[in-house]
């Protein structure tokens, strides 16, 4: 039976927008990954609408769950904003001025431009009695840090700059200097595979299982472009580590041949790694994914250094007339064939004077697909200094999906290409 945690936490997040489905609640999973690293993890989670015995409600559930609760969201200046309010009355507080945060505000409207401050924003001068105010740096509503009988429950805007600009700068410190030695830190690693998938992945982990410190967790994170795992322990830091050493040594077999390191977990910027440690030039040249590859490539900083450029090769005539694909090839073998995706990857070489070039040519569907070539049917090849590798892959899931797996898996053969791991 595994322990429960020393501290407890618990997030309340407030808000209509989030119970409709408008907006994702990014703030509630932001502070589980925080608390968690923190030492402190959420153990359970609400999400309430805008109105005050929703609120009350879930802030007694938590406090009697957890020594630790956050509350995000209703602290704005509008009829709609109750979270203070609501959250006063359930501790059996009353609001009272803040002479200190109330001449902040008419400061930051002055500032402005405003002579007065807005009468809906008198209300943001407004704390539960005994709170303590956690200043807020980027915007106008403040967090608030109130003591109820030993559990702690903390008021923090919805905007989530705001409410992490906060959470890091003042309540973290005062989580450290209230719980100190209580807290357990998560000590953890992520490492990204791509190229297997995640129920194959899971199986050979499995065999080794037994091997892995008994403290340590592991989770598997899949998403359409690879599958990431963590490793993840509450020891102290230095014994963590350690544990962590001993576990990534026993995984590394299994996830080695699948593995690149990447702080951001895109395989793009492993890839540019390589290519800018070789000085070597890059270009793409597509058809069913769409200009989806270049994208990837240029979302990340620093591309220009080492990527020429690319065509979106949809139409046959633009394979031919462009890329210089031979038309017989293309009568003969079809667009979605090995032929042409090795033409389109060696025309985009000598078309952008590029050292590595890449040809992806398939049917992302949901229609056009064949008994011979289904829909998710892929052929992708790559050139190297002309070197050329080929490969083709039936890829599942709707179009979108198609296309995603398509362009990881072009991105892995010229990384393995890269790399020596054919």
């Amino acid at each position: 039976m595994v322990e429960k945690p020393t501290i407890h936490s618990a997030v309340v997040a407030v808000g209509e927008e989030l119970l409709s489905g408008q907006t994702t609640d990014t703030n509630g999973s932001w502070l589980s990954q925080r608390l968690a690293s923190l030492g402190a993890p959420v153990f359970r989670r609400w999400v309430v609408g805008d109105r005050p015995s929703e609120i009350q409600d879930a802030v007694r559930a938590a406090v009697d769950v957890a020594e630790l609760v956050i509350v995000t969201g209703g602290l704005g200046p509008t009829e709609d904003d109750l979270t203070r309010r609501a959250v006063a009355d359930c501790l059996g507080l009353d609001l009272v001025v803040d002479p200190v945060l109330l001449q902040g505000l008419r400061d930051r409207f002055r500032v402005r431009g405003h002579a007065d401050l807005p009468p809906s924003n008198l209300v943001q001068a407004e704390v539960p009695e005994g709170a303590e105010v956690l200043p807020n740096a980027t915007g106008s509503a403040p967090g608030l840090w109130i003591d109820v009988a030993g559990r702690l429950v903390t008021l923090l805007p919805g905007v989530p700059r705001e409410m992490r600009g906060i959470f890091d700068e003042e309540l973290a410190p005062r989580v450290r200097e209230r719980f100190g030695s209580r807290l357990s830190p998560l000590v953890e690693r992520t490492f990204h595979t791509t190229g297997i998938p995640e129920s194959v992945l899971g199986e050979r982990i499995e065999t080794v299982r037994g091997q892995i410190p008994s403290g340590v967790r592991i989770a598997s994170l899949p998403d359409l472009r690879g599958v990431s795992i963590r490793i993840a322990t509450r020891s102290s830091e230095e014994g963590g580590r350690v544990c962590l050493d001993q576990a990534e040594a026993v995984l590394e077999p299994i996830i080695g041949p699948y593995r690149f390191d990447a702080a951001s977990g895109s395989l793009i910027e492993a890839l540019a790694r390589e290519l800018i440690d070789a000085g070597l030039s890059m270009t793409v040249a597509e058809s069913c994914t769409g200009g989806l590859m270049a994208k990837r490539i240029t979302d990340l900083p620093g591309s220009s250094a080492y990527f020429h450029g690319g065509v979106v090769a949809y139409a046959d005539r633009v394979k031919v007339d462009v890329l210089g694909v031979d038309e017989t090839v293309l009568l003969d073998d079809g667009a979605v064939s090995e032929a042409v995706a090795v033409g389109m990857a060696r025309g985009a070489a000598e078309l952008f004077r590029a050292d590595v070039a890449v040809g992806v040519t398939g049917v992302a569907g949901p229609e056009g697909g064949s008994k011979g070539k289904p829909v998710g049917l892929v052929w992708y090849a790559a050139s190297v200094q002309g070197r050329v590798e080929s490969a083709n892959k039936v890829f599942s899931g709707d179009r979108e999906a198609v296309r995603e797996q398509a362009a990881q898996a072009a991105f892995l053969l010229v990384f393995r290409m890269l790399t020596d791991r054919l």
